[in-house]
C-alpha cells in the first residue's frame, strides 16, 4: 500500500487536473498555425534553453560528490531535432503553440542536454493538452494539427538550416508518435533525406516493428538499432520497475485506433524495445541517469516528478546532476508487454510509478539513462561522419545503374489470343540498385506521365490510357551517388 504522503500527493495530482480541465474550454476551437515556425531551441535564437549551461554534480552512493564540468558544443557536427511530450497545462483539448514555462522545462529537461553532442532544433506546435489525455482531446484534428505544425518547422529546418548536415531525431510520448509519422512518410522513403539521419530516439510511443524483425512495421527501410556505431536507426524504450499491468499504455500493440499516431491496429507487429546500455548484447547494465536540477514549472509535470521520486527530486548547486540513485535495466517482455525493465541497484529509491501504475515510469523515459543515450549519440556522430569522409573519399559510382522496370496489371486474351493488360498497369523500379533509386519520370509512349521521388517508385496508369496493341513505357531513375539510367518495358493493352 501506498505511504499516506504518497496518497497525498496523488490527490493533490488529481485535483490539479480537475482544476486545469474544469469549465467548458473542452470545445474551444483550434487555434490557427503561426506564419512561420516558431522554436523553444534554436541556435542563435535570444533565450535558447538550449544553450545553458551543463556542469554536472556527481553524487556517490557512499555519500560523495563531485563536479564534471559540461557546456553546449556550438560547433558539434551534427544537429538534433527534438519534439517534445505532452505537457501543456492549457485549458482545453489543444495548446496554442506558444513557449509556455512548461514547455520550457520540458525541453531543459529533455533536449538541452544533447546539446554537448549537437545542435538543437526544438520546434513549438500546437499539442494535445494534460487536459486532452484524461478527457478525449487526441482527435483526428488535434493529431493533424500538432503533425501539421511539425512538418512545417522540419521541412524549414531542411531548407534553411540542415545544409546536408546529419540529424538525430528526439521525441517521447505525443512528440514520439508525431515523429513516428514524420518518418514514415518524408524521410523512410526519401533515400536523400534519409542517408542523413544518424538515429532516431523515439521514446514512451510504441515503435512498432514486424514480429522478429528489426523493421516493417512503422518503417520500411529504417531498422532498430542494435549495435553501438550503427547509425540510420532507431532508440525506442519505455521504462517501467514493476510487472506492466494487462491494460498499460505502453509495450503492447493498440488493438484500437493508436492514441498517438491514428494508425488502425495490426496482429502482425510488435513494440519496440532497445537497451541504450547495451544495444547489442541487451545486457543486464548499469544505467546512468541525469536530472537538471531547475526547478519544473509548476503544474502536472512538476507535481509528476515529485511523486516519482516520493517527494524529493534529485538537485545539486550545479545544472544538472547525476543522483546516487542507481538503477540497472534490460529490455523484457513481461505480461506481453516489451519494455525496458528496470532493477533497483543497492539504496536506491523505489521509484512511483505516476499517474498510475498502467504509466509506468513514463516521466523518466527521458533522463533514466540520458547518460547512455549522449554515449550512445556519440558513437554514432564518430559513425556516421567517418562514413561520409570515407565517401568523399571514394571516386564517384562508374558503371550503368542496375535498374529496370517491373510491370503488373490484369491481363485477358485478345481475338488472336495474345495476353494482353485489361487492367490498371502497374509500373515500378526494379533491379539490385533498386534502394538507391532517389526519382523516376515515367513516359508512357513518349509522353510523361508521372514523377516519383518516393521509395517505392512507381506509378499507376489506367487501361483506358494504353493504346491497342504495343505500348512503351518508359522511365528516367536518377541514383543518389548522382548515376541515372533510362529503362523500359513493352506491354500489350488490349
Amino acid at each position: 500500500m501506498l505511504r499516506p504522503r504518497l496518497r497525498l500527493l496523488l490527490r493533490a495530482a488529481g485535483l490539479l487536473l480537475a482544476l486545469l480541465t474544469a469549465g467548458p474550454v473542452l470545445v474551444a476551437p483550434a487555434p490557427a498555425s503561426a506564419a512561420e515556425p516558431t522554436w523553444v531551441c534554436r541556435p542563435g535564437m535570444p533565450g535558447d534553453v538550449c544553450t545553458e549551461g551543463l556542469d554536472t554534480t556527481v553524487l556517490g552512493t557512499d555519500g560523495s560528490s563531485r563536479v564534471e564540468p559540461a557546456a553546449p558544443d556550438p560547433a558539434a557536427p551534427i544537429d538534433c531535432f527534438y519534439v517534445y511530450p505532452t505537457v501543456s497545462n492549457q485549458l482545453g483539448p489543444m495548446a496554442t503553440g506558444d513557449a509556455d514555462p512548461e514547455v520550457q522545462g520540458m525541453a531543459r529537461l529533455q533536449a538541452q542536454r544533447f546539446a554537448q553532442r549537437c545542435r538543437v532544433y526544438a520546434p513549438l506546435y500546437r499539442q494535445g493538452t494534460v487536459p486532452g489525455i484524461f478527457l478525449g482531446g487526441f482527435t483526428d484534428a488535434t493529431r493533424q494539427a500538432a503533425y501539421s505544425d511539425v512538418l512545417a518547422a522540419w521541412r524549414s529546418y531542411l531548407a534553411k538550416d540542415n545544409r546536408g548536415r546529419g540529424v538525430v531525431l528526439i521525441g517521447h510520448s505525443q512528440g514520439t508518435g508525431i515523429l513516428r509519422r514524420l518518418i514514415r512518410e518524408e524521410i523512410d522513403p526519401v533515400p536523400e533525406v534519409r542517408s542523413r539521419l544518424v538515429s532516431a530516439i523515439l521514446l514512451g510511443g510504441n515503435v512498432l516493428v514486424k514480429k522478429g524483425s528489426d523493421r516493417g512495421g512503422d518503417f520500411a527501410d529504417v531498422p532498430l538499432c542494435r549495435a553501438d556505431g550503427q547509425f540510420g536507426c532507431v532508440v525506442a524504450f519505455s521504462t517501467f520497475d514493476e510487472t506492466p499491468q494487462d491494460a498499460t499504455r505502453f509495450g503492447k500493440p493498440p488493438t484500437t485506433t493508436d492514441r498517438l499516431t491514428g494508425l488502425a491496429p495490426r496482429s502482425d507487429v510488435e513494440v519496440a524495445c532497445t537497451n541504450p546500455a547495451s544495444l547489442a548484447a541487451n545486457r543486464d547494465a548499469d544505467l546512468t541517469t541525469l536530472m537538471p536540477t531547475r526547478p519544473y514549472p509548476a503544474g502536472f509535470i512538476a507535481l509528476g516528478l515529485t511523486a516519482t521520486y516520493l517527494g524529493v527530486v534529485p538537485t545539486a548547486a550545479t545544472p544538472w546532476v547525476q543522483p546516487a540513485d542507481r538503477y540497472a535495466g534490460r529490455c523484457e517482455t513481461v505480461n506481453g508487454s516489451n519494455v525496458l525493465m528496470l532493477r533497483r541497484l543497492p539504496g536506491a529509491r523505489d521509484l512511483l510509478q505516476f499517474p498510475d501504475a498502467g504509466w509506468g515510469l513514463h516521466i523518466l523515459d527521458g533522463n533514466i539513462a540520458l547518460g547512455d543515450l549522449l554515449r550512445v549519440v556519440a558513437t554514432q556522430t564518430k559513425a556516421f561522419e567517418s562514413a561520409r569522409a570515407t565517401a568523399a573519399a571514394t571516386p564517384a559510382a562508374t558503371g550503368r545503374p542496375r535498374v529496370a522496370l517491373r510491370t503488373t496489371g490484369r491481363t485477358r486474351r485478345d481475338a488472336r489470343g495474345r495476353r494482353c493488360v485489361s487492367g490498371r498497369l502497374t509500373v515500378r523500379v526494379a533491379g539490385a540498385d533498386r534502394r538507391d533509386a532517389i526519382r523516376a519520370d515515367f513516359r508512357l509512349n513518349r509522353r510523361t506521365v508521372a514523377r516519383d521521388r518516393r521509395s517505392p517508385l512507381l506509378t499507376r496508369i489506367a487501361a483506358a490510357r494504353l493504346r491497342t496493341g504495343q505500348n512503351r513505357v518508359d522511365a528516367l531513375v536518377r541514383l543518389g551517388d548522382g548515376r541515372s539510367r533510362r529503362v523500359a518495358a513493352t506491354v500489350r493493352g488490349c
